[in-house]
Order: structure tokens, then C-alpha cells, then sequence
């Protein structure tokens, strides 16, 4: 396939990007859960377990339709394009970075936050050193919220349209050459994506080890 380096690169910057987003948004809101004691946080976490499990093409319809020229969001024309994919990747990974993150401080010493305080360390300071204590099962979250969008298809399929040149990406020309009995690509086209998640994952891994020796 000619555009397989254009096909590739797209796959990669939706990715990044949603995991990015979905980082910015999981962070602090899975601290909030992780940290706060409030009424209604367990059903909130419930919610948030919930979401980790969403169907992707469940979530491709409901931002189809919220993006669709009748939908809340039209006006801005965002159904099938790259922008439109990102959004519906974000909210597949948000909630596997949250329910992580929650999970990774809460099980932290409970004491330490406690002692941090006591210490003088402002609220800041506190939340930045749990980070730094839970960094290693937090680069796992990070992993686990890539590993959920760069390889999710339904959901990119309806709100990209699989249009090429625009929002063709990795796994939705697999599903493209698949139907059109053209296995040699497909096969050829998983194993350029396996061998992209294999790479990036190998390489946060590393850097896992490594923070972990420290």
C-alpha cells in the first residue's frame, strides 16, 4: 500500500494525543477519587470501573451522534475527521487512566499523606510525592490507557468514516482489506501494528524497570 507511512503516522498521533488527553484528565480525577472523602465517591468510582469496560462502538455512536451535523456538537464539524477519532479514543482511555490511578494511591500507605502534612508539605507538595510513590503502577496506567485506544477499531470506524487520505488508520484498513479479501495486506498491516505496540510498550517498560531499580 502506497500511503502506509501516512496510514501509520495517523494511527500514532490519534493515539498519542488521546492518551495524552486522557492522562491530563485521569491524572487529577483518579487523585480526586484516590484522595477525597466525599458522599457519593464510591458511586463515582462505580461509574468509572464501569467505563473501563465500555463496548468501543458503543461509545462510537454516542459520539457519533453528539458530533453529527443535528448533534449538540455540529456546528463545529468534527464527524469524520482525526479531531473526531481523538475525542472518541479520550473517551475510551480517560476512564482506564482514572480507575488506575485511583487504584494505584489508594493503595498507598494511608499514613503517608498524613505524615507529608504533618511535615509542613502543602497540598501540592503531597499530591506530587504520591505520584512519585506510585509512579511505577502509574506508567502502567499510562500503558494500559495506549493499549486501549491504539488498538480500538469500532469506535475510530464511526466517527472517521475510514476515509482515505484523512482518517484511515492501522486498524481500520486491516478491517479495510479484510472485506476486501485482500489477507496478505491485512496480515501485513497487523503485524506493522503489533510491531509498533510491541516497540512503544517495550520502551515504557523499560522505563518502568528502571524506576524501579531506583
Amino acid at each position: 500500500m502506497p500511503d502506509i507511512f501516512e496510514i501509520t503516522l495517523l494511527s500514532l498521533q490519534v493515539s498519542a494525543l488521546a492518551t495524552i488527553v486522557s492522562l491530563l484528565i485521569g491524572l487529577p480525577l483518579g487523585t480526586w477519587l484516590a484522595l477525597g472523602e466525599f458522599r457519593g465517591r464510591a458511586f463515582i468510582l462505580s461509574i468509572v470501573n464501569t467505563g473501563m469496560a465500555l463496548p468501543p462502538v458503543v461509545v462510537g455512536l454516542v459520539v457519533a451522534m453528539t458530533l453529527w451535523r443535528s448533534g449538540p456538537l455540529g456546528d463545529f464539524r468534527l464527524i469524520y475527521t482525526p479531531w473526531a477519532i481523538i475525542i472518541a479514543q479520550t473517551v475510551i482511555a480517560a476512564p482506564v487512566v482514572t480507575g488506575l490511578t485511583a487504584a494505584a494511591l489508594a493503595s498507598l500507605d494511608p499514613r503517608l499523606s498524613l505524615q507529608l502534612l504533618g511535615l509542613g508539605a502543602s497540598r501540592g507538595q503531597m499530591v506530587w510525592t504520591l505520584w512519585r510513590e506510585a509512579r511505577l503502577p502509574l506508567l502502567a496506567a499510562l500503558m494500559a490507557g495506549f493499549g486501549s485506544v491504539i488498538s480500538e477499531v469500532g469506535a475510530s470506524m464511526m466517527v472517521g468514516g475510514n476515509i482515505r487520505g484523512q482518517t484511515r488508520v492501522l486498524t481500520t484498513a486491516i478491517v479495510l482489506e479484510t472485506s476486501k479479501g485482500e489477507f496478505e495486506r491485512a496480515l501485513a498491516l497487523s503485524a506493522l501494528l503489533l510491531a509498533i505496540t510491541y516497540l512503544i510498550n517495550l520502551a515504557l517498560t523499560w522505563v518502568q524497570q528502571k524506576g524501579a531499580r531506583r
